[in-house]
């Protein structure tokens, strides 16, 4: 690209968007960018090393994929009937627990205790991608309002207790949705803290991070224990997600009287009934027994491949052995 400033690639990305996008395209980027054209614009830079070329394919390849996929009316597509949603929040934990205090949404993952086990691979898809919707289209917008600027990336607080080797058998799931997620919703993480962090993690790790983008690695810090002390420095304690608070050994559901996995947590009723409530203006009063919001996948690139294989490999080491649960010290979690 040669020696280009960010704001003349942007300006540059933002010439060819606005001339060469036409409906039903144009449509579907006023639901990503939410009014913040130049900040999305350079989302999907900073995930192409700012070549606008690239950057440009990237973007129509997403958009169409929304368009293919119906993505904008996926947010008025419950997941019925109520006792599968809450099997799904039950087996994909995911919950926002609040806000730093500069405003970016601190969304908690239960990546170690989370089993995938009951419901379809559509329903998980379906779930991960309504839960990006309603942070991109409803909770980042009313963040950008409050903040009078604008807030469009989120924290993830990733929960690693209970990991071992029968996560093996979710890696397929798991590269499904980070790969829609890296080709869709490019740069939507600030930062990504992992906290309880087992042997069998700081191993996987050490692997896996030469693997990855030095974007992506700088984003990711590695806390001592429940990470509470320093995960306190950019939130309140009541932002705090359940594992990380005082008296805490875990995603255990119960460790904590509110627990943000939870389908009754206030965010998961608030999606879902924002959801429902979009399903029933179409005139229906309830929602119909109906089968999964079926998305395409994309093929994973040859990165995230090469990852996944290499996790299988360096967990498979560690089958016979004992210690996949003892907590790593300090100079093993170190990034």
């Amino acid at each position: 690209m040669g020696i280009v400033s960010e704001e003349e690639a942007i300006d540059k990305f933002q010439e060819l968007i606005l001339t060469q996008v036409q409906e039903p395209l144009k449509k579907t980027f006023e639901r990503v960018h939410q009014g913040y054209l130049r900040e999305n614009l350079s989302r999907f830079l900073k995930a192409r090393d700012w070549d606008v070329n690239k950057a440009h394919t990237m973007l129509l390849e997403c958009l169409r994929w929304r368009v293919d996929n119906e993505i904008d009316s996926i947010l008025s597509k419950p997941i019925v009937p109520s006792e599968l949603y809450r099997n799904v929040r039950d087996s994909q934990l995911i919950g926002m627990s609040g806000y730093t205090r500069e405003g970016l949404p601190v969304f908690a993952i239960g990546v170690g205790l989370s089993t995938f086990d009951k419901a379809s691979v559509h329903y998980y898809v379906q779930s991960h991608i309504q839960i990006n919707e309603y942070r991109d289209r409803v909770l980042l917008p009313s963040m950008s309002k409050k903040n009078g600027g604008p807030i469009t990336t989120c924290v993830k607080v990733l929960d690693m207790t209970g990991l071992k080797l029968s996560a093996l058998s979710q890696i397929k799931l798991v590269t499904i949705i980070s790969t829609i997620d890296d080709l869709n919703y490019p740069e939507k993480t600030n930062t990504y803290y992992v906290v309880n962090a087992p042997y069998i993690f700081s191993a996987c790790w050490k692997v896996v991070k030469p693997l990855l983008h030095e974007r992506t690695t700088k984003k990711v810090h590695v806390l001592s224990g429940c990470g509470k002390d320093e995960l306190l420095k950019i939130m309140d304690y009541t932002s705090l997600p359940h594992f990380c608070r005082r008296g805490s050994s875990g995603s255990s559901h119960h460790t904590q009287s509110v627990d943000c996995f939870s389908v009754d947590h206030p965010f998961h009723q608030q999606l879902y009934n924002y959801v429902k409530h979009h399903y029933e203006t179409q005139g229906q009063a309830e929602p119909a027994k109906q089968g999964s919001f079926h998305v395409g996948f994309p093929e994973p690139g040859a990165e995230r491949v090469e990852i996944a294989k290499t996790i299988e490999s360096e967990m498979h080491m560690f089958e016979n052995r004992n210690g996949l649960g003892k907590p790593a010290d300090d100079r093993n979690a170190s990034p």
